[in-house]
């Protein structure tokens, strides 16, 4: 009979609980699989994304149109508006996504501006002119894209150039910039992936001690070694390959209704999150052959040494060697850790691209095969010194089978690893992609506003206050009189957009004094300078003896000026006419996104902006910050699976060694104290070591990132936090495992 046959028939005859063995194997299998495709799609959503943005850029030559693009933000979203203008009969190039370039009086737009030119009748004067229609998906980057092509006259826009074509080899904005994709991708795979094949390697070992001793047994009825191994295999293989297959449609499905909700930052179509042909080979491919290794390593014992396992020989204590691999990762990111305690900036050179993941890569390896000597040699010391009959039990079966508990630990183990990793690349993201400040200013033109825009905008949730901001009056570009810069501000406001104000006096025009400035030669005392009003009166402002000392922030419409203006010193109701309404708030991400959605719902028309930062950067930010959260909520998942299906199968394997004890006279308290220790040891040292580690590969990757934190302390409370709640956790969730009620069949063995 065919090897395969045979072990498929011994499943099927088993009984019970050999189906639900295979079936427990294949939904792990499966949801392995589904969030293997969901790793594997995200760099391809980026990668249609960016092609679609890229295909649609404008690009010079000869044709009959003239274009001009305008990027501005509405509320916290990127805005694009191409404006065309026809010269004459000829040539004209289409765009992806449109079939005929608007003409004068016309516009194209996206159907989330549309939307949004639908609801909002303010918003028209973003697109002028009729909708004609929207733009098809392939010419768009996501649903949420605001994109727009506005037909003209060629009198109407200023800086016009000819257009030849559309497509460019990269577009203007990409959703996350190629160097912070490559850590992106590294980071994943450190906290998605190498969980993941602890995972489907414990989905494939389920019930392993009676199979093993199964195995054994057909080989000692005269089956061949080469055989015992395949009737293994097929059983794990299959149940692989059934659960590669629902894993894929799983993750199709979820990836439609995914699609249609989004992320923070992140839509995409359909089509983007369809695992390609590559994809689908890795998840149908890759898994089975990953279950066939781990059968073949299985069950390589009970094939050469089949009398061992059914009389339970002595096993071989578990090699060292997987404990070394801890030793060149921990050289190389200590290394780094001294060398910034000492004073050494080794930020930079090709180097450390190489060093820092091959070291964190071999640290997460060696906290895999390292933890299973580590926990027993500690097991070992701790029988030998307890009196304690429970952790006595405990630490001997712990030092007899560590790999028992290498499967229930590893998971979560590297998943507090992986935290630490992902909190590094927030912190270096967010250096780059935010103010050092801790306000965040906006700055709006007056002009681009009406009265009572200007009384709500003010108002708009977040916003702690608000000044204005204007040069002085000049009659012409080239007209030479001395110019000053000047804010108009109460004490109170000034205080609130900078760092220290001191000496200011109510209701009194003063010179400012910033420390981080030098003197400006203009606004010598005595000198007169004129402000135009938006009532069409000017506004003589005198430079004063009198100053304030401040210290703006940088960078600020604060920092520089010459003269404070008191807001008493205008009419009512008047303002700077060449001036801007600049406002204040917070500086965290989400304050500054409130605020901006706040500022487009009272002015969407108004050019806004944020002083000192990117919009393009902040939505970036956005992106990382849901990719990353994706990716630890799918490590979660494979590590609380893991945890589980170690667990319930550990209790299973072990129903008949409890039994035994339990005939013996020990107490049901005592065996399931034992079960406990068992679990929380291993896992207590393996959080241990991850969070140490994690936290060294952490402030490696943030020395070499050259940025202005090294050190991580405000991390370290969540990641003792998280690992005190798993530990928690895996001790009630393993004390259901012990029953109150033994089975004394459960002594006969197969």
């Amino acid at each position: 009979m065919n090897a395969f046959v045979l072990g498929m028939r011994l499943l099927w005859g088993s009984g019970r609980r050999g189906r639900a063995r295979f079936l427990l194997m294949t939904l792990g299998s499966a949801l392995g699989v589904a969030c293997l495709a969901a790793v594997l799609t995200i760099p391809s959503i980026l990668t249609a994304h960016d092609a679609r943005t890229a295909a649609r850029e404008p690009r010079q030559g000869t044709s009959s149109f003239l274009y001009q693009e305008f990027r501005d933000p509405y509320g916290a979203q990127p805005l694009h508006r191409v404006f065309l203008a026809r010269t004459g009969p000829g040539h004209a190039p289409v765009p992806p996504g449109i079939g005929k370039l608007p003409e004068a009086g016309e516009a194209i737009v996206s159907p989330k501006l549309a939307e949004i030119l639908a609801a909002n009748p303010r918003t028209a004067a973003l697109v002028p002119g009729r909708v004609r229609g929207t733009i098809a998906p392939e010419g768009l980057g996501d649903t949420e894209d605001l994109y727009a092509y506005i037909g003209t006259t060629p009198d109407e826009l200023t800086e016009a150039e000819e257009l030849g074509s559309f497509g460019a080899g990269r577009p203007w904005r990409t959703v996350v910039e190629p160097s912070t994709l490559s850590i992106l991708r590294f980071t994943l795979g450190c906290i998605v992936l190498l969980p993941l094949v602890i995972f489907l390697s414990v989905c494939a070992r389920l019930s392993g001690e009676s199979r093993a001793r199964r195995l054994a047994a057909l080989r000692l009825v005269g089956l061949s070694a080469k055989d015992t191994l395949r009737v293994n295999a097929g059983e794990s293989v299959t149940a692989a390959l059934f659960g590669a297959l629902l894993g894929s449609l799983g993750y199709l499905g979820v990836n439609e209704v995914m699609a249609r909700v989004g992320l923070p930052g992140l839509h995409w179509y359909p089509a983007d999150g369809r695992p390609s042909g590559w994809t689908l080979a890795v998840c149908l491919l890759g898994c089975p052959a990953l279950a066939w290794m781990v059968g073949q390593v299985s069950a390589r014992r009970a094939a050469l040494t089949p009398i061992n396992v059914r009389r339970t020989g002595e096993r071989k204590p578990p090699r060292k060697w997987g404990a070394l691999l801890l030793v060149p990762g921990i050289g190389v990111i200590g290394g780094y850790c001294v060398l910034s305690v000492l004073g050494r900036d080794p930020s930079g050179g090709s180097a450390n691209s190489v060093l820092v993941p091959g070291a964190v890569l071999l640290t997460g390896l060696g906290l895999v095969f390292g933890l299973a000597p580590i926990t027993a040699w500690l097991a070992r010391r701790l029988a030998g010194v307890s009196r304690s009959l429970s952790m006595a039990l405990a630490m001997r079966r712990t030092e007899i089978d560590p790999g028992s508990s290498l499967r229930v630990a590893t998971g979560l183990v590297l998943l507090v690893f992986g935290a630490s990793l992902t909190q590094g690349v927030l912190v270096e993201v967010d250096q780059v992609s935010r103010r050092t400040s801790p306000v965040q200013e906006y700055s709006i033109p007056f002009a681009h506003l009406n009265e009572r825009q200007r009384v709500e905008t003010a108002r708009v949730a977040g916003v702690r206050g608000h000044g204005m901001s204007s040069s002085s009056w000049q009659a012409s570009p080239n007209d030479e009189t001395p110019q000053t810069y000047a804010v108009v501000a109460t004490c109170h406001q000034l205080a609130v957009f900078v760092e220290r104000a001191e000496g200011c006096v109510e209701s009194k025009v003063l010179r400012i004094r910033d420390q981080n400035f030098s003197t400006d030669a203009e606004a010598v005392v005595g000198r007169s300078f004129p402000f135009l009003l938006s009532n069409g009166r000017k506004l003589d402002v005198t430079v004063p003896q009198g100053s304030v000392s401040v210290r703006a922030h940088q960078p600020s419409e604060f920092a520089g000026p010459s003269l404070l203006i008191p807001p008493s010193f205008l009419p009512p109701g008047v303002v700077l006419r060449e001036g801007n309404l600049v406002l204040v708030s917070d500086a965290d991400p989400a304050t500054i996104r409130s605020v901006l959605d706040g500022i487009g719902a009272v002015a969407p028309t108004a050019t806004v902006t944020p002083v000192g930062i990117v919009i393009d950067s902040l939505a970036q930010l956005t992106v990382i910050r849901s990719l990353l959260a994706v990716g630890m909520v799918l490590g979660l998942v494979i590590g609380v699976a893991a945890f589980v299906v170690s667990v319930a199968d550990r209790a299973l394997e072990r129903r008949g060694q409890v039994a035994a004890l339990a005939l013996l006279g020990a107490r049901a308290g005592t065996l399931r104290v034992v079960q406990v220790v068992q679990v929380v040891l291993p896992l207590g040292v393996g959080l241990g070591a991850a969070i140490v580690t994690g936290w060294l590969a952490e402030s490696s990757y943030l020395i070499t990132g050259g940025g202005s934190v090294h050190w991580d302390w405000e991390g370290l409370p969540l990641l003792f936090t998280c690992a005190l709640g798993v530990l928690c956790v895996a001790a009630l969730a393993s004390v259901p495992m012990v029953r109150r009620h033994i089975d004394p069949e459960h002594i006969r063995r197969d």
